[in-house]
């Protein structure tokens, strides 16, 4: 398998991902079908469309081939069946979910950013920026808190999966051994942050009553 095959194939899969954790997150707010599509297509495509958007990358990957269409429909489609032939599927479900098409997105965004030969600090950027886009935008249309500003590590597996695939470029290793990699760097850490509750430490700032109390 050449490395645009790779490619196409792990952006596709991403996509799919991101479409079923939208559909379930617009079933979470018992949304109706053209609902579930819309939040579907948003969380699968949004990401994606705003990186190629800014790096002037056209046409956006959705527009010139319809099979990223055909994916996120059959996929939204497909979750709100699978659901209603079995049950609902539980919060854990939904974020282990999101785990993964975060790390195929954020190793598709670096790639692409690298591709377009940008600084390393903007490649990892564009990595996060694909990873958490569309995710962020199917929480604010879900009138949820995004993922990203919650206390568990949601960004910071982007950026050492991001920094792991660039570590590994100057190795001229097989193209697929450097993106799972880095997938799984993405994965293990965003696991273990939804698992074991790992954090960054919190600055809150002490209002006056607060300080009265101290």
């Amino acid at each position: 398998m050449n490395e645009t095959t790779l490619f196409y194939l792990s952006d596709l899969f991403g996509v799919a991902v991101f479409a079923i954790t939208g559909a379930l997150m617009a079933g979470r707010k018992s949304m109706d079908i053209f609902g579930v599509l819309v939040v579907a297509f948003v969380t699968a495509l949004g990401g994606g469309t705003l990186r190629d958007v800014i790096l002037g990358r056209h046409p956006v990957s959705w527009i010139g081939d319809e099979t990223y269409l055909t994916v996120v429909t059959l996929a939204a489609l497909g979750t709100v069946l699978w659901v209603k032939m079995t049950r609902p599927i539980h919060e854990l479900g939904l974020q282990v979910a999101d785990a993964f098409g975060l790390a195929v997105f954020t190793v598709i965004g670096t790639q692409v950013a690298l591709a377009h030969e940008v600084p390393t600090s903007a490649a990892v950027i564009f990595g996060v920026m694909t990873g958490v886009a569309g995710g962020v935008i199917r929480d604010m249309i879900c009138n949820d808190i995004p993922l990203i500003f919650h206390k568990e590590l949601y960004a910071t597996p982007c950026i050492l999966g991001s920094l792991t695939y660039i570590g590994l470029q100057p190795l001229a290793l097989p193209s697929y051994i450097e993106v799972l990699g880095a997938m799984a760097v993405v994965l293990a850490v965003r696991l273990g942050a939804i698992f074991f509750h790992w954090q960054l430490p919190r600055f809150h700032l002490l209002d006056r009553d607060e300080q009265q109390d101290l």
